[in-house]
């Protein structure tokens, strides 16, 4: 039977946490297959996070690579009577991401106000329908990059809840494991993450309310001539063969509001981006960190 999207995401309860043991055993044992097939399972969500959290290409590969080499390198402690392993390896990836050192955008963007206040100063330019339609890649790359710049304004754990409570719609019992802290914490610190940014957005942002003025459309052509976007090389809108909502069940938790939903929906539009292969990124951590020193694989 072919495996869903939905079934492959390590967040959702009909992930099958069975395969995870089975393949750790079998990579102990020295199958380089098995270790392959692990690392594909899993690196794409490690490679979203990565990329959300730091708006940063260069950056989020390197923390992919870094927490996959961890992962290598303590897999011989994992203990499934102990903890199931999609629990194991995500706790070293969000320990990982909430330690890594500041990205560029992290330390350009500090708070809502400072990214509304440089948002303001970049200059408004009308386009025509005509150019709109000619420009909506383009047009879709701002977008995305300014709802990223939104997400940088919240704390590193506010984000990283965020990212996992709303995009990919973690369940607050797995969530309170994997954080290891209640249910009832988990729930509150979503909650609040999301007060935060839906707030700041509907104030501010002219995507979710019309009645303000910032809009990603107004600011495409400036976004060009700064730089800061390159119609020949899109950070976000290219690579990438799903979006985010197709690796979720769309069972939004019990508080959210309805508005709360439309800003949430707006996040799951954003692309999944795909990552290397896992057969070749496992082959590069190989051979340049000499990780097969770690395990006695059969090639």
């Amino acid at each position: 039977m072919k495996t869903t999207l939905t079934e492959k995401n390590p967040f959702t309860e009909t992930y099958d946490t069975d395969t995870d043991v089975l393949l750790v055993k079998e990579a102990l044992g020295g199958d380089l297959k098995a270790l392959e097939e692990l690392i594909d399972r899993h690196n794409g969500f490690i490679y979203n996070i990565a990329m959300k959290m730091s708006g940063n290409v260069a950056d989020t590969e390197d923390i992919t690579q870094e927490i996959l080499i961890k992962l290598i390198t303590n897999l011989a402690s994992y203990n499934p009577q102990k903890a199931q392993f999609r629990t194991w390896l995500y706790r070293i990836t969000f320990n990982y991401v909430l330690n890594y050192k500041k990205s560029p955008q992290e330390a350009r963007v500090t708070t809502f106000e400072n990214l509304f206040n440089r948002l303001d100063q970049i200059e408004d330019e009308e386009m025509s329908d005509e150019e709109a339609e000619r420009f909506d890649p383009i047009g879709q790359e701002s977008k995305i990059l300014c709802m990223s710049g939104l997400l940088m304004c919240l704390s590193r754990e506010q984000r990283l809840i965020y990212i996992l409570g709303t995009f990919f719609e973690i369940d607050h019992t797995l969530g309170a494991e994997i954080f290891n802290i209640s249910k009832g914490n988990f729930r509150m610190k979503l909650s609040r993450a999301r007060q935060e940014l839906h707030q700041w957005m509907h104030n501010r942002c002219g995507l979710v309310n019309k009645a303000n003025a910032c809009r990603c459309r107004k600011k495409t052509k400036a976004f060009i001539e700064k730089g800061i976007i390159d119609p020949e090389e899109f950070i976000w809108n290219q690579n990438f063969s799903n979006k985010i909502n197709a690796y979720v069940k769309g069972n939004l938790d019990e508080v959210t509001t309805s508005l709360d939903s439309s800003y949430i929906r707006m996040y799951q539009e954003h692309p999944f981006k795909d990552t290397k292969k896992a057969a070749a990124l496992l082959s590069k951590i190989l051979n340049e960190k000499t990780i097969k020193n770690f395990l006695n694989f059969n090639t």
